[in-house]
């Protein structure tokens, strides 16, 4: 299926001499998201219109209604929180709705954004169409996400029929990297919003996932805001009485202070404007202290893989650390010390999820150097049907078919008696999770099928159910007199009509010229920084602004390009004086308005 390619009319103008189409591999993630293609025997990372890997996910609606993605918008999570969202991928597949510049969007919506951004930095880079995606997902999400992935990616104007888990991407850019080296892996991924921990087994050509497990809400953001808040409380001051605006940038100064305590400590968090000045010393100890609940919580998934895979931790060749929050020194030294295990060396925390993305899209193109590397994974939650319970009526239980961590592709059948004398037809519900009643669990579909009349346990049905490494669940119930009736939940969630109908809501609004993310990044930037600083830094700050703007207004290519490097090093200066506390403003190069400027 081919959808809404209207939207790059220009790609397609550009390249209608092109006669082949690009998979790519997406690693759609919490905070970042990037993409890499199989292209010369190895996984080239594709880099956005700024030259970077990693693009922020972020969307925002400017002031004339166009939609930001990346740098500019997470820059406008201060300067105009009620327009931007992030971390939406945490909403995936539920009904909430996020209301930007008074227009309501759904994560799938917002995640689409990010999606067509990262297909049109694709396409600028290799030069052809790119139609299609293997889009990385965490292990832990239930069906109703991964469906809302693959609706995000119609939305985008991109096929994804395949989604790999994060963890098992992780796993395979390990193998191509390392050789063939049988080896016992833990893949520990901490991204920004959730946590994946998968137990991998890697023998010859085959890397195989033998049993996965995670927290869908435990990630870098949740140690951002128990920073902000810690810093708060010791400093006296109340974190939920601050306006969004100010979380905001607590959160955001936590997060550089994290990252700073990457290669030192301590590192300095201050807070300055009209009504609060604060500044606190932060150091390793202190982050494990106030973020105790989230190290805890750590811990149940790691025990959880090895319960199900019957491993013990003694039998562990290596622990993969790979996501962008598995940086911090605090969590490494917390689970190698719980896995008496160092972590692997040479591993890339930041680019390992698209690096094995971009191996998969050459596997799903059937690269002629991939074909004989064979990707196994496995079922995250259990598949079953609802049948009765007698001690407790209207509480049906849940009777599995396929369990958690079954290999896939897999198929299993269960055998189904009548439960009442005279029974004319079995309505089969089926289920998704982990628990005994079925009201706990996520309904995903139905089906009816007629039986002779007969007293209750004489007639039958086999109920069989097949799930493929695309998500694809087909269902199929057959009588004792032999009639069948079946039903396939290929996971899109969308008809083809839906699909095409929401495109054209989504296209209706202005995508923000690629070509000019970088000036608008700086911009949102400056404004970004106005908002967290006082006195003389934020005179600073403004000025190189409007001297910024006045610079762009004329328009000329190489006069912006200059202006764009010189505000740049500025604003750099300016956050390395805001994220460590230790350099003086007056070392701040005086930029704005000088001679070299006024050319």
């Amino acid at each position: 299926m081919r959808v809404g390619r209207q939207n790059t009319c220009c790609q397609l103008q550009r390249n209608e001499q092109v006669n082949n189409m690009a998979i790519i591999g997406i690693d759609l993630g919490t905070t970042n998201s990037l993409a890499a293609v199989w292209r010369n025997g190895t996984s080239e990372l594709i880099p956005n219109a700024a030259g970077e890997y990693l693009t922020p996910s972020v969307v925002s609606v400017d002031d004339d209604g166009s939609i930001l993605v990346g740098a500019a918008a997470r820059d406008r999570l201060i300067t105009h929180p009620e327009r931007t969202a992030a971390c939406f991928k945490r909403a995936m597949g539920t009904s909430r709705r996020f209301e930007l510049g008074g227009r309501t969007f759904t994560a799938e919506d917002l995640s689409s954004f990010v999606l067509r951004r990262l297909r049109e930095d694709a396409e600028a880079y290799l030069g052809e169409v790119v139609d299609e995606a293997v889009v990385s997902v965490p292990a832990y999400f239930a069906e109703a996400q991964r469906s809302a992935t693959k609706r995000a990616g119609a939305l985008a104007g991109l096929t994804v029929e395949r989604l790999v888990n994060e963890p098992s991407a992780a796993a395979v850019a390990g193998h191509i990297g390392e050789g063939d080296e049988d080896k016992v892996c833990l893949v520990f991924d901490l991204g920004g919003g959730t946590l994946d921990v998968s137990l991998v087994e890697r023998f010859d050509n085959v890397v195989s996932v033998t049993a996965v497990s995670g927290d869908n809400f435990l990630g870098g953001r949740d140690f951002d805001e128990l920073i902000a808040r810690g810093f708060c409380q010791d400093c006296g001051l109340d974190f939920d009485a601050l306006s969004r605006q100010r979380q905001e940038t607590l959160i955001r100064q936590a997060e550089t202070c994290k990252i700073a305590l990457t290669s030192r400590e301590p590192v300095i968090m201050a807070v300055s404007d009209d009504e609060i000045s604060a500044s606190l010393a932060l150091t390793h100890e202190w982050v494990i202290r106030k973020s105790s609940s989230l190290f805890q919580r750590m811990l149940a998934p790691v025990r959880k893989v090895f319960l199900d895979a019957g491993v013990g931790v003694s039998e562990l060749d290596e622990l993969v650390m790979v996501g962008g929050s598995s940086h911090m020194p605090a969590v490494r030294r917390y689970i190698a010390k719980a896995l008496g295990r160092e972590p692997a060396a040479g591993a890339k925390p930041d680019t390992a999820i698209a690096a094995g993305a971009g191996i998969c899209s050459g596997m799903k193109a059937r690269a002629k150097d991939l074909k004989k590397l064979v990707l196994t994974d496995v079922c995250p939650f259990t598949l079953g049907i609802a049948t009765l319970n007698e001690a407790e009526q209207g509480r049906d239980l849940m009777s599995p078919i396929i369990e958690r961590n079954s290999v896939l592709p897999s198929s299993k059948e269960g055998i189904y008696h009548t439960a009442r004398d005279g029974q004319k037809s079995i309505h089969v519900q089926i289920y998704q999770g982990e628990q005994r009643y079925c009201q706990d669990n996520t309904f995903l579909g139905h089906l009816e099928i007629a039986v002779p009349p007969a007293p209750r346990g004489q007639q039958y049905i086999r109920v069989r159910f097949t799930y493929d490494i695309n998500g694809l669940l087909e269902v199929i119930v057959t009588g004792r007199d032999g009639q069948s009736a079946r039903l396939v939940l290929q996971g899109s969630g969308m008809s083809d009509a839906e699909v095409e109908e929401r495109l054209k809501e989504l296209e209706a609004l202005k995508m923000h010229p690629r070509e000019q993310e970088g000036p608008r990044t700086l911009i949102a930037r400056a404004q970004r920084l106005y908002a967290m600083t006082v006195g003389d830094i934020r005179d600073r700050v403004a000025d190189m602004l409007d001297w910024f703007q006045k610079e762009l207004a004329t328009q000329e290519a190489m006069r912006v390009a200059k202006a764009s490097r010189k505000a740049g090093e500025f604003f750099d200066q300016v956050e390395a004086y805001l994220g460590v506390g230790d350099l003086p403003p007056q070392d701040l190069e005086p930029l704005a308005g000088d001679e070299e400027g006024e050319e």
